[in-house]
Parts: C-alpha cells; sequence; structure tokens
C-alpha cells in the first residue's frame, strides 16, 4: 500500500517539478547545439602524479581502465545503446554533446531533447521499458522490484520481470572486476588492496556491504576509488536504482588531518538547534570523516552534465549507522569552478565593494560544510509517520536537499562563533555562500540541488537576510542573516521531522520559482558569457600513463 501511494503521488507532483526552474523555456527551446557546448567551461584533470611508484602508476592506469567499463554501463542505464544513437548523429558537435550528457538529452537544460526526433527522456531511463505503467509495475510479484540493484525487464510475452545488476551488465562486470585484482596485485598499501580485492568481488554479486566496511576503514591510502552504483537521480519512476559511478581520486593526506578537527563541534552545533529534545533526537550528525582529494579521473554519473565537486559515500544506512561516511571534497574540481565559474558569476550579480569577501578557502570551507549538512539524516518523525523519506514522499529529494543548503551556513555560522575558523572571516562565508547559491540555481530542477538552491535563496530574499541594492547588486544583510539562518534551519529540520507535507509543498510552490528579476539576472550571466559548468579533459594520456 505505501508503495502504491507513494509511486500515485510522485506521478501527481509532475507539475510542481517542473515549476522549480521555470526561467524562459522559450529562450532555451532556441539554443543550438554550440550553445550547449559552449555552457560548458573545458577543464584539464592532471593531478601531480610525481611521488607515485612506478607500479602506482601501473596500478593507477588499471583502475581507469575499470572506470571506462563502468562508464559504458552507465551508458546503457543513461540512454541505451550508444552505438545505435551515435549512428544517427550528422556531425561532431552532436557526438561531442550527446557525450557530455550521455545521451540526447540536455541535462543542464531539464533533461530537453536536442537531437530531432528523439522524444522525451524515459522517467525511467534505462531501468525500466521505455513504455513502462504504474498498474503493470505494481503487478509484478518479483519482490526484489524495488531494490536498488535490479533492472525491469518484458519477455517476450510482455510480462515484466526482475533482472539483478550482476546478471544485466555480467560482461561488462567481469571485466571491470578483473581490472580492479590486477590493480589490486601492484598495490604497496594492504589495506587498500584488501578492499580492491573485495570491491572486485561486490561487483559479481551487489552486495557492496562488506566493501564500503573496508573501505570506511582506509586511511593512509595515496590512491582512492569510490566505484559500483552509488545514486538514484537518474531514475524518475520510482527514485530508487542506482547508477554506475567511478572516481579516482589522490589523497591530500595533509589537508585531510587538518580538518580532522571540525570532529569536536558537531555535537554542540547540534545541540544549539533551537528544537524540542524530541526533535533532535531524532536528527542524526555522523562524524564529519572530511577527506581531500585531487580528481584524477571520473566515469558514468559523475561525468555527465553538471560535475559534483564532494559528495557523501557510502549511502548504505547499515554503514552510516555503524561508521558513518566520508565527506569527499575533490579539491582541484572546486577550485576549477571556483576560478571559472563563481568568482567571474559573482563580479556581475555582486555588490563590487563585497567582491574582496569571496574566497576560494572561504568556498571550500563551505562545501565541507555541505558534506556534513547533507549526510545529516532525520531518521523518523515525531508525528508517527514512519521514517522522513516516506512522510514526505515525492517532496523527499529537495526538501532533503534544501535542509543541506541552510543547515551548512549555519554549521559555518556556529564554528565561527566557537573560534573554530581563524583564516576566514563570516563575511568571507556568507558571501561565497550566496555567490554559490546564484551559481547553482542554475541547474535547473533535474537535480535537487538545483531546486533547493532556488528555494533557499529566495526564503532569504523574503526575509530581507539577503538584499538587492538600487543597482540591481545582491548584498548579504549581515545584521539578519544570523538570526534567519537559524529560523529557516530550524524550520527546515521541523518540517523533515513531523512529515509535514502541506508545509513542504507551499515551499516548493511558493520559493520553488524563478521570478522575472532573476530571470534578467541570469540572462546577464549568460551574455557575459560565464559557463554554467565544467567538462572533464581526462585519462591515461593527459596522466602520461
Amino acid at each position: 500500500m505505501f508503495l502504491i501511494c507513494y509511486i500515485f503521488f510522485s506521478c501527481s507532483n509532475k507539475k510542481q517539478e517542473r515549476a522549480l526552474n521555470n526561467e524562459d523555456t522559450t529562450q532555451i527551446k532556441k539554443l543550438t547545439i554550440k550553445d550547449r557546448i559552449n555552457e560548458y567551461v573545458t577543464i584539464t584533470l592532471k593531478p601531480d602524479i610525481s611521488n607515485l611508484s612506478a607500479n602506482e602508476k601501473k596500478m593507477l592506469s588499471y583502475l581507469i581502465d575499470a572506470a571506462n567499463v563502468i562508464d559504458e554501463i552507465f551508458w546503457l542505464q543513461s540512454y541505451g545503446n550508444k552505438d545505435t544513437l551515435f549512428n544517427k548523429l550528422k556531425t561532431e558537435e552532436e557526438k561531442l554533446l550527446c557525450e557530455i550528457n550521455y545521451g540526447p538529452w540536455d541535462r543542464l537544460n531539464n533533461n530537453e531533447p536536442f537531437i530531432e526526433g528523439v522524444g522525451k527522456k524515459p522517467i525511467g531511463a534505462g531501468f525500466f521499458p521505455p513504455d513502462i505503467k504504474y498498474f503493470p509495475f505494481l503487478s509484478m510479484k518479483f519482490e526484489d522490484k524495488i531494490s536498488m540493484y535490479t533492472v525491469i525487464k518484458k519477455d517476450e510475452e510482455g510480462n515484466l520481470y526482475t533482472e539483478p545488476y550482476h546478471k544485466a551488465y555480467a560482461n561488462y562486470l567481469t571485466k571491470a572486476s578483473n581490472y580492479l585484482l590486477m590493480a589490486a596485485d601492484l598495490c604497496p598499501d594492504k589495506d587498500f588492496r584488501n578492499f580492491l580485492r573485495k570491491r572486485a568481488e561486490s561487483l559479481l554479486n551487489d552486495d557492496y556491504y562488506s566493501s564500503d566496511l573496508l573501505w570506511m576503514d582506509l586511511k593512509n591510502n595515496k590512491i582512492d576509488i569510490v566505484i559500483g552504483p552509488v545514486n538514484c537521480e537518474e531514475d524518475q519512476f520510482i527514485h530508487t536504482k542506482t547508477t554506475y559511478e567511478a572516481y579516482i581520486l589522490l589523497t591530500d593526506i595533509e589537508l585531510t588531518k587538518k580538518y580532522e578537527r571540525l570532529n569536536d563541534y558537531l555535537e554542540k552545533i547540534k545541540n544549539s538547534i533551537p528544537l524540542p529534545e524530541n526533535y533532535l533526537k531524532q536528527i542524526i550528525f555522523s562524524k564529519p570523516n572530511v577527506v581531500i582529494y585531487d580528481g584524477v579521473y571520473f566515469a558514468g554519473w559523475p561525468n555527465a552534465g553538471a560535475k559534483q565537486i564532494s559528495i557523501n559515500y557510502p549511502k548504505d544506512g547499515r554503514i552510516l549507522i555503524e561508521k558513518g561516511c566520508k565527506k569527499l571534497q575533490f579539491k582541484n574540481v572546486q577550485r576549477a569552478k571556483f576560478d571559472n565559474i563563481l568568482l567571474p558569476l559573482a563580479k556581475i550579480l555582486i555588490a563590487p565593494e563585497y567582491h574582496k569577501n569571496i574566497t576560494f578557502e572561504a568556498f571550500f570551507i563551505n562545501n565541507i560544510a555541505y558534506e556534513i549538512s547533507d549526510a545529516v539524516v532525520v531518521k523518523g518523525t515525531v508525528t508517527n509517520k514512519g521514517p522522513a523519506k516516506e512522510a514526505l514522499k515525492d517532496y523527499y529529494p529537495t526538501i532533503n536537499s534544501l535542509k543541506a543548503d541552510l543547515l551548512y551556513i549555519y554549521i559555518i555560522t556556529q564554528l565561527n562563533e566557537l573560534g573554530a575558523l581563524k583564516e576566514t572571516t563570516l563575511e568571507n562565508h556568507y558571501y561565497s555562500y550566496l555567490a554559490n547559491l546564484l551559481r547553482s540555481i542554475r541547474f535547473g530542477s533535474v537535480i535537487a540541488q538545483g531546486s533547493s538552491s532556488l528555494i533557499a535563496l529566495n526564503m532569504l530574499l523574503k526575509l530581507k537576510a539577503f538584499e538587492k541594492t538600487k543597482e540591481g547588486f545582491y548584498i548579504v544583510n549581515m545584521e539578519k542573516m544570523k538570526e534567519v539562518i537559524t529560523k529557516l534551519t530550524k524550520d527546515v529540520l521541523k518540517v523533515l521531522a513531523e512529515g509535514d507535507i502541506p508545509t513542504a509543498k507551499s515551499w516548493i510552490d511558493i520559493y520553488g520559482n524563478i521570478s522575472p528579476e532573476m530571470s534578467e539576472d541570469i540572462k546577464k550571466i549568460k551574455k557575459a558569457g560565464i559557463p554554467v559548468d565544467i567538462r572533464y579533459i581526462q585519462g591515461k594520456s593527459v596522466l602520461n600513463l
């Protein structure tokens, strides 16, 4: 019954999803293939690998081979057979744009099709038959139909059945597993070697729990990797099926140790939130476990459309309870976005006298706080509606993302008051936060963060924490900001803890729209030629492997 209610609720809310980014769609439709490509700035991922031994470099090469296989699986999940698509394309520009988007749908513009005749992207992507319907799905007798690791297929008679990932993608996963084993044979770090071997096994049986446990205990490995099925944003049918992803990383051990001190403050910060004790008991702050990296190679979902600057991993609730998760920060990716997008954008939209407050150091620390906030879980509702995710149904992704957008700047405020931020000022953090919200709203509603950033920005403008000058520039009202961010943090956690659908819906309806004034701001950014996001030049040839 829960599944039936959830799915029909999801179906009824497509209008509110479309409302989350109502920028002038007529202008979007006029974008040419070249215009869409120019929304990305090209970044070369070439971190310093000179301190790696010959064996470690060869190991890195095998990990890239494994990631490339994962990339092929993601193509199947996102679109299908890419060769069939590419055979239809007429120009190299069309091919490049399809490569960026892993299909003919523009991820920066609400999955709008940009190749003639392809139609809308199926809501079930490649996880379900393109013509999947809710009632036949609900009628399936397979208990694993809502598993994160099964594909739904049709037999010759048209009947639906499930196939586990490790069987559906067996040929690919066998290759990827073998590459991980070859990398493990060259690995000088015993713990990382054991993890690689266990993860090679996980790819072949869809059981990632044991290898995730090993990964959480890694401490001193120079090279790191996250590989396997992780996020479920590609599945817009039941929001459950996970995409294959690979992140190959170099650990900055010294910088990671620097931010371990954040562990000492989180309990105080949680208890400072002005909510009753029974609410606070439902809010779980996991240990920060911040790890700083330089990105080496990204494949699958993290290489599609807008690129991630940080992630939380693992996602498994059992691991979160037992060991927490790690907050992975991609320092070189963050630097690229700051230099090429955030700072140029801020110089157009934020009052000139405050540009000095927008610093990479503040932006970087803000992102650490964001991942800490994103990992905060409201485990249950005080209203006995079950877990917050179930209680809020289709509104949960946006409201949970809004929680991270608001809570992280509250955490920054508290860290400042506790004297934990000695290298930056609160003005640095607030102005870098404002600039980042302005950057994020350009992602649209395809990803939850684009929607939630828009809602947060509109809320802060409504409550006068952010203001517009007579000249049309954004500024931060420093006197109001602390008070407003405390109120909004309390409010969003309260909505999650109560499973309050009416309030969640009203927030999205009221604040989830781009105003005409904001549309003009976005046009200014476009006119200046500031890209929306980045795309990578990466791989063995770049690294001289």
